[in-house]
């Protein structure tokens, strides 16, 4: 009850526990991150449009076209990770008014 009352009040000295050392070790500036969704975002449609051309390929183009316009569309999913961080992220896409949008997105990746 004691280490509660400190930790509170601020007067807590101690040593950061490891969760708060990982935290502060993975956070990324906004700059960071603005870069990174710009690159994810761009590998995402290269992707995609990659495999729309490769869909004309014989043989093998449906195949092709599957693959790469898939990791273009998770590619351009993740990106947006960046921006506003994996669980925001994930609490909007599962809010009840994006939920069944969401679960038909995923089902047809």
């Amino acid at each position: 009850m004691d280490k509660l009352k400190r930790v509170l009040s601020g007067r807590d000295t101690g040593e950061p526990s490891g969760l708060a050392e990982v935290i502060d070790a993975t956070s990324l500036g906004w700059g960071t991150r603005v870069k990174a969704f710009i690159a994810c975002f761009v590998i995402g449609c290269l992707c995609s449009f990659l495999g729309t051309c490769l869909l004309w390929v014989p043989r093998k183009g449906l195949t092709l076209f599957a693959v790469f316009y898939t990791l273009g569309n998770i590619a351009s999913i993740c990106s947006t990770l960046f921006l506003m961080g994996p669980m925001n992220q994930l609490k909007r896409m599962f809010e009840p008014t994006r939920l069944i949008a969401t679960i038909v997105m995923l089902v047809s990746i």
